[in-house]
C-alpha cells in the first residue's frame, strides 16, 4: 500500500523508537543495517512492532510527534492494540 507510515521499533535495550516514512520496507531495513539513525544504530537489533498508514506525510508526522510524547505505558497499549486503554493512560496522575 502506498502512502506514509508511522512505525514503532523495539530496540535491543527494550526502548522504543518512533518514526515516519514513505517507504517502510526500506526504512526498517536501514534501521536493521545500522543506517537508520544514531539512536537505533547503537541499539540493534531492532524489531518492527507497530505501523499505521496515512494518506499524507503531514498526517503521519503529526501522529509520530503525538506518539513520541506518550508515556511508555501508553505506547505499550498502542502496540498491544488495547486502544480502549489509551484515554485512561492519557489522564495525568497527581
Amino acid at each position: 500500500m502506498e502512502g506514509f507510515y508511522v512505525y514503532v521499533l523495539r530496540c535491543a535495550d527494550g526502548s522504543f523508537y518512533v518514526g515516519h516514512t514513505d517507504n517502510i520496507e526500506k526504512r526498517i531495513a536501514d534501521h536493521c543495517d545500522g543506517n537508520g539513525c544514531i539512536y537505533t544504530a547503537r541499539r540493534r537489533p531492532v524489531e518492527l512492532i507497530f505501523s499505521d498508514n496515512f494518506q499524507t506525510r503531514d498526517e503521519a508526522f503529526v501522529v509520530e510527534r503525538k506518539i513520541k510524547g506518550w508515556s511508555r505505558k501508553k505506547k505499550e497499549a498502542l502496540v498491544a492494540k488495547k486502544l480502549n486503554q489509551l484515554p485512561e493512560l492519557s489522564k495525568k496522575k497527581f
